[in-house]
């Protein structure tokens, strides 16, 4: 695209957040300097499929950036996650770092990078029941009664093995600091073209999580399922599983695009937000402990 062109900027938010308001307000004159706001959705209800733009602004935190990329589908354009919340791996600029990036995000001074997305698909006695798009985790839970249940896994059509536990996750990279991690997953580069397949509180301590390529196709059947085991992506209840249905997860087409300013990159996401604190303090800095008298 011509940098010389006005961009056209969809801003996405939820309203019932108390900052969200008052800090589009703020945002709003600097941004209409450098580009076109031509639409403004706080409630994250529209369809992006007919909103011509070029670029989307999400104000809030993760949850946010995934019901945009929810609301996007198959038609994805770049992000700026604006970090309003408590962790934002995802949203992780701040209002003031966006007003300094933004006429080079506009100018396109800044790369575009691509993160897997991940398709799943529901079939109930060869009926497609569900098919949807998840930015971090399709999950698979045994749910109330609270009893352990029996997940049998088939990568390409061949079977694995029948995890024995409270459920089972297949992640993406961008999902892999999220339920994932919590579960004993392994953190991906958000780039990578791969999967994780975590077990939730497995009962088999040999059972670990496993690392596989992207470009597989993931099936997931509850042969006795619990009356309220259940299919969950992006933390959102999808529907109930019976015996006779087939989860399948693959590389989805679509890719969630975000852009990459300065001063943000990977680990230092990562050492800001998991609290990676590097050297301890000194003892004569402020805050040190003091030493042992013993």
């Amino acid at each position: 695209m011509n940098s010389s062109i006005r961009r056209r900027v969809a801003l996405f938010s939820d309203a019932q957040r108390p900052k969200v308001r008052k800090e589009l307000l703020k945002l709003l004159p600097a941004l209409r300097a450098h580009a076109d706001v031509i639409e403004i959705d706080l409630q994250q209800n529209r369809q992006l499929a007919d909103i011509d733009a070029d670029l989307a602004i999400v104000l809030g935190g993760d949850g946010s950036i995934l019901r945009a990329v929810g609301q996007m589908g198959y038609q994805q354009i770049p992000i700026v996650g604006v970090n309003l919340g408590k962790l934002g791996f995802l949203a992780d600029l701040s209002p003031a770092e966006l007003l300094a990036v933004f006429p080079g995000i506009c100018q396109q001074a800044y790369p575009v990078v691509e993160h897997l997305v991940l398709q799943c698909r529901v079939l109930r006695e060869g009926a497609e029941i569900h098919n949807g798009l998840a930015l971090n985790e399709v999950s698979v839970l045994a749910g109330a009664r609270f009893a352990m249940l029996e997940i049998d896994l088939y990568v390409d059509e061949k079977w694995v093995t029948t995890y024995s536990g409270d459920g089972l996750i297949v992640s993406s990279p961008v999902g892999s600091t999220a339920h994932s991690l919590s579960a004993g997953g392994p953190i991906l580069r958000k780039d990578l073209r791969a999967v994780v397949i975590s077990p939730i509180s497995a009962h088999t301590l040999t059972i670990r999580p496993v690392v596989d390529s992207a470009d597989r196709l993931y099936e997931m059947r509850v042969p006795r399922p619990n009356p309220g085991t259940s299919l969950v992506m992006d933390g959102q209840l999808i529907c109930g599983l019976s015996a006779a249905d087939r989860v399948l997860v693959q590389r989805a087409e679509p890719a969630f695009q975000t852009i990459e300013v300065p001063g943000h990159d990977y680990y230092r996401t990562l050492r800001e937000k998991l609290g990676w604190g590097g050297q301890l303090p000194r003892i004569d800095e402020p805050g040190a402990e003091p030493a042992d008298p013993k």
